[in-house]
C-alpha cells in the first residue's frame, strides 16, 4: 500500500476495522458473555477516562489541600494483597490442574471445567487492571504528582488495553504464566505498601523496597524469554500474542532498567520513592511516606 493510502484517515480506519473483524472470527467465543469483552470500546473509554483524570486531576487539586486518604489507601492495599493472592492461587493451581508443562501449553478452547477455570481467572486479571487505576487516583489526591510519571501512566493504561486483547484471544494456555508470576510479585509489593502505611515504627524494617524493582525486572526478563522460547519452538499459540507480548516485555525491560539505574545506581544516599506498578508489574513506588496526607 502506498504512503498516500496511509495518510488518508478514512483508509486507515477502514483497514483497522476490517482487520479487527477478520481477527474477531478467531476470538474466543467463551469470553463473549463476560463484562467489557464484547467490544474494545468499553475498555477504550475507561482508559480514556483514566488519561483524562491524569491530565485534569492535578489542575483540579492545584489550589486545594491534599486529601487525607491514609485509611482508604490501607484498605485498598490490603484488598490488593488478597486479590493478588487469589489470582496467583487460581492461576497456579489452574495450570497444575490442567497438567501444564510450563513450556509450550496451547490454549484449550473447550468447555472443559479446567479450561473454563482459566478463562474466568484470565478475565478477572484483566479487570483487575482497572482496579489498579486507583494507584494513580491516590497519588493525585495526595498531590504526589511527581509519582505520576510517564512510565507509571504508560504501564497502567497499556496493560489494560493489552490484556483485553490477551483475554479475548488467549484465555488459557501459555498466556497464564506471565500474570501468575506478576500476581506473586504484587502480593509482595502491596504487602510492602500496606506495612509502610502503618507508620515509622514499621517502615524502619522495610529494607526490601529496592528488591521489588529487581523482582519486577526479573519477571519481565523471564516471561520475555519464555515467550521467545514459545516463538522459536513454533508452539501452537497465536502469533499475534507472541509478538505483542515479546514487544511489550522489551519496552518494560528498557523502561524499568532505566528507572532502576536512575534510582539506585548513582550513589544516592536515599533512593527516591518507587513508581507504582500494575502488570505485568509497573515500577514500584511507595504510596506512603513519613507524612501521611
Amino acid at each position: 500500500m502506498s504512503l498516500s493510502f496511509w495518510l488518508n484517515p478514512v483508509n486507515v480506519y477502514e483497514f483497522v476495522r476490517d482487520f479487527y473483524y477478520e481477527k474477531l472470527k478467531v476470538a474466543d467465543p467463551r469470553l463473549d458473555s463476560f463484562p467489557l469483552m464484547s467490544s474494545p470500546v468499553p475498555t477504550a473509554i475507561l482508559i480514556g477516562l483514566y488519561l483524562l483524570f491524569v491530565l485534569v486531576g492535578p489542575r483540579i487539586m492545584k489550589n486545594r489541600q491534599p486529601v487525607n486518604v491514609k485509611i482508604p489507601m490501607m484498605i485498598y492495599n490490603l484488598s490488593m494483597v488478597i486479590l493478588s493472592y487469589y489470582l496467583f492461587h487460581e492461576l497456579l493451581f489452574g495450570m497444575l490442574d490442567a497438567n501444564f508443562t510450563f513450556l509450550c501449553d496451547p490454549i484449550d478452547y473447550s468447555n472443559n471445567p479446567k479450561a473454563l477455570r482459566l478463562v474466568s481467572v484470565c478475565w478477572l486479571y484483566y479487570f483487575s487492571k482497572f482496579i489498579e487505576f486507583t494507584d494513580t487516583v491516590f497519588f493525585i489526591l495526595r498531590k504526589k504528582d511527581n509519582q505520576v510519571t510517564i512510565l507509571h501512566v504508560y504501564h497502567h493504561s497499556s496493560i489494560a488495553a493489552l490484556w483485553w486483547m490477551w483475554a479475548k484471544w488467549g484465555s488459557g494456555g501459555t498466556s497464564c504464566l506471565a500474570p501468575c508470576v506478576n500476581c506473586g510479585i504484587h502480593i509482595v509489593m502491596y504487602s510492602y505498601y500496606f506495612l509502610s502505611g502503618l507508620g515509622p515504627q514499621v517502615q524502619k524494617y522495610l529494607w526490601w523496597k529496592k528488591y521489588i524493582t529487581v523482582m519486577q525486572l526479573m519477571q519481565f526478563v523471564t516471561t520475555g524469554l519464555h515467550t521467545l522460547y514459545v516463538t522459536v519452538t513454533d508452539c501452537d499459540y497465536p502469533n499475534g500474542l507472541k509478538i505483542t507480548h515479546m514487544t511489550y516485555m522489551i519496552t518494560l525491560i528498557i523502561l524499568f532498567s532505566n528507572f532502576y539505574i536512575q534510582s539506585y545506581s548513582k550513589g544516592k544516599k536515599k533512593p527516591p520513592p518507587i513508581v507504582l506498578p500494575s502488570e505485568n508489574g509497573g515500577p514500584a513506588t511507595s504510596q506512603t511516606d513519613k507524612k501521611h496526607n
